[in-house]
């Protein structure tokens, strides 16, 4: 499904969004089937009759009439029920869009594949745990970079491309749109690196269902509290949900990807997969402005997925 079908449009009413009841959404967005998508392994086909794809699309379709989404920007989404298996939503998700600091759980990735190979000559420290936490949780720029340093010095001396080609070597079914080919500077203008929501879809998959080395470390960093555009300041999200996940922002790029573990009135974990990208063709002028939008534009989505699987597993 590519992005044709999000028409464009204003401006937001972000908070009228967020407290929409899904019956109103239910009521007034226009359905459309899902082809069925062709993914590689982890396999999560698309629902062809999904409900939530339709109104995906017809928030999308609102929030680019009302101006949160502008003509030329290109946006990316997937929903992902950890509970089944089963893809919901699939919008323009094998695109390759810039990474920004999306990128930097890739990076500690590479270096756990690198401690588990290393037969112990490489260990997971607490030095190298505070850098991961500063880098993910923090989003410090000079972390990330220091540990790509640290993995390429345990590699082949060629810096980004180091972590790029390991990724690649263990896991390239996962990260088959992912290209790192550079560090990200003091000012975080980085445009090169570039990765697909498909990719943040399998990443995240693999990393809930244990098949990458130190998966509940990585997760557990990644839930620690930030400022994530997920939950905060979603309405319909109680402080009760666990998010696992990593912003990335920079003046032509706002996006968010992780994990939602709600639970059930059962006390059951449904988790789910949570992926929002909007790009720019060029970077913006009024950055914060741009930024904020775009950010709550991902809220709105994120909280209509929410209110749908609350109603699909009566969570708590």
């Amino acid at each position: 499904m590519t992005e044709s079908i999000d028409p464009m449009g204003g401006e937001i009413r972000v908070d009228g969004l967020m407290r929409r009841d899904r019956r109103t959404f239910l009521a007034t967005l226009v359905g459309a089937s899902a082809g069925l998508l062709a993914a590689a392994w982890p396999a999560t086909p698309v629902l062809a009759s999904s409900s939530l794809q339709g109104q995906v699309i017809g928030l999308l379709r609102e929030l680019r009439q009302e101006g949160s989404i502008s003509p030329g920007e290109r946006t990316s989404w997937c929903v992902s029920d950890l509970s089944t298996g089963e893809k919901l939503v699939s919008i323009d998700e094998d695109a390759t869009r810039q990474a920004a600091s999306m990128i930097k759980p890739f990076v500690a990735q590479a270096y756990f594949f690198q401690v588990r190979d290393s037969r112990g000559r490489i260990a997971y420290t607490d030095e190298i745990r505070s850098i991961m936490v500063r880098m993910i949780r923090h989003s410090s720029n000079q972390a990330t970079d220091r540990l790509i340093d640290i993995v390429s010095r345990n590699a082949n001396g060629r810096g980004a491309k180091d972590v790029d080609a390991i990724l690649k070597d263990n896991a390239g079914t996962i990260f088959q749109q992912t290209h790192i080919v550079e560090k990200i500077p003091a000012d975080g203008r980085t445009y090169r690196n570039r990765a697909s929501a498909h990719d943040y879809c399998r990443f995240l998959t693999a990393l809930w269902t244990d098949r990458l080395p130190y998966s509940r470390e990585l997760r557990e960093i990644m839930a620690l509290p930030n400022h994530d555009r997920i939950s905060n300041g979603v309405d319909s999200m109680p402080d009760t949900v666990r998010v696992y996940d990593k912003t990335g922002s920079t003046a032509a790029l706002c996006g968010d990807m992780g994990i939602i573990e709600a639970h059930d009135v059962y006390g059951r974990s449904r988790p789910y997969i949570f992926v929002g990208i909007i790009e720019r063709p060029s970077p913006s002028k009024s950055y914060g402005t741009w930024i904020t939008r775009r950010s709550n534009a991902i809220r709105a989505v994120s909280n209509l997925v929410y209110l749908d699987m609350k109603e699909r597993y009566r969570l708590a």
